[in-house]
């Protein structure tokens, strides 16, 4: 049995779950959301206040589908009732974020800006070099701040570029000089 998958998830109050043919739908104060799921692998059960997934067969990949959904699932869950973050942090003479409408325009040290169109559903804060990615799908707020974190990745000499704000860039020495 999946241990990740026989985990029943709790739904808060507000949050309303509903599953028909196949697809999922999660409703809640910041947005909805909707994921199809295999129904031949996998049934979803609601009833008092949580949701459980059961498989339908031992096959391998019914196995794996079953802790994908769920994982899916609680991560939809969560996302409508408090949000998703990101946190990146800029390092470098002259970088510089700036949003301006519904782009992110970036200045990394080439010769010219970055201009990044903000995906539907995202928001984006920028308070000096630190930009803040929030949202409801977990999936959309880590893939756009890998796609930002992607345009300057932090080189291990000086620490320049782009990371997570809870990542940890091993530091190189460098040459020693001559005398």
């Amino acid at each position: 049995m999946s241990r990740i998958g026989k985990m029943p998830i709790v739904i808060p109050q507000g949050v309303k779950v509903e599953s028909k043919d196949g697809v999922l739908y999660v409703e809640g104060a910041k947005g909805k959301l909707s994921q199809e799921y295999r129904c031949d692998a996998v049934e979803v059960n609601i009833s008092d206040g949580k949701l459980t997934l059961t498989r339908k067969n031992d096959e391998i990949q019914t196995v794996a589908y079953h802790g994908l959904y769920r994982s899916l699932f609680n991560n939809m869950v969560k996302g409508v009732s408090e949000g998703f973050t990101k946190t990146l942090l800029i390092n470098g003479v002259g970088y510089r974020a700036e949003v301006q409408g519904k782009l992110l325009m970036l200045a990394l040290g080439y010769s010219n800006d970055f201009f990044v169109s903000i995906p539907e559903g995202i928001d984006v804060k920028v308070d000096q070099l630190k930009i803040t990615i929030s949202g409801i799908s977990k999936e959309q707020v880590g893939h756009f701040a890998s796609q930002i974190r992607a345009l300057r990745l932090t080189e291990p000499y000086k620490g320049k570029g782009i990371r997570y704000e809870d990542e940890v860039i091993k530091r190189k020495v460098g040459k020693s000089g001559v005398k």
